[in-house]
């Protein structure tokens, strides 16, 4: 008779399965337990209210100072924690738009990186192998992606309308590798994050006025206008593969 039996997994095997997705949850528990205990403290008016602190202890500590706002930058993207807007006008509060800018594109390039490693190696690769081996819509949103990665990775970066959060997870659900990753996600950002760094450098001025900083200034049009030229420079190369295709 023909052995039907199913194989066996061993118990190392599947602490190992199990052990894929221990960093995704982590994160998944962190971010809903920082939403709920954190949105009432990285906040404006907490920013406003500690403002005179904040610089004090920074002229004091300069490089303690950038390095705990780097680790807590790291830290709220990684986990996906509220407050990133106010992270990125403290940066540019407490260090000018130069080097603010500087530290806040690279401490959210490496928390975006965490959250792309963990979705990676807890569910990246099988579902990019599922991705392959299906046919229909899903396949073809991949192989969009994987005909030029460089231009899609930094049109989402790029592109406000797209969460941050859905923009760490996709290039890892489709195969995207590390370092196309990194360097995409540091330039697409940079843009916007030049915006608000430079909006936070001139919290004083808001600050002695009273008011709050506009938030929406990405999509007036003397900023929004040279993001979506960007845009359309990302799109360039798609759109030339889409002609030399149709010609063909």
């Amino acid at each position: 008779m023909q052995d039907t039996t199913m194989p066996q997994t061993s118990p190392h095997e599947t602490r190992k399965g199990l052990a894929r997705y221990l960093p995704l949850a982590v994160i998944g528990t962190v971010a809903v337990a920082g939403a709920f205990l954190l949105r009432d403290y990285l906040t404006f008016e907490t920013l406003a209210e500690n403002r005179e602190a904040l610089i004090a202890y920074r002229d004091a500590n300069y490089v303690v100072t950038a390095l705990l706002f780097v680790a807590a930058y790291i830290a709220i993207v990684a986990f996906s924690l509220p407050g990133a807007a106010i992270a990125t006008l403290t940066g540019g509060f407490l260090f000018g738009l130069f080097p603010g800018v500087l530290f806040n594109a690279g401490a959210a390039t490496v928390g975006a990186t965490i959250i792309f490693l963990a979705a990676k190696y807890g569910l990246g690769d099988r579902l990019a192998a599922r991705m392959d081996a299906s046919e229909g819509t899903v396949k073809k949103i991949k192989d969009g992606i994987r005909e030029d990665e460089t231009s899609y990775l930094f049109i989402m970066r790029l592109v406000p309308a797209v969460p941050f959060f859905v923009a760490n997870l996709i290039p890892a659900f489709v195969g995207v590798g590390l370092t196309k990753y990194v360097v995409t996600t540091f330039f697409g950002i940079l843009p916007g994050g030049l915006v608000y760094t430079w909006v936070g450098a001139g919290l004083g001025e808001v600050f002695a006025r009273g008011e709050t900083p506009n938030f929406g200034i990405i999509f007036e049009p003397h900023i929004l206008g040279p993001i979506l030229g960007l845009v359309a420079l990302a799109l360039l190369p798609i759109l030339v593969k889409k002609l030399r295709g149709a010609k063909q």
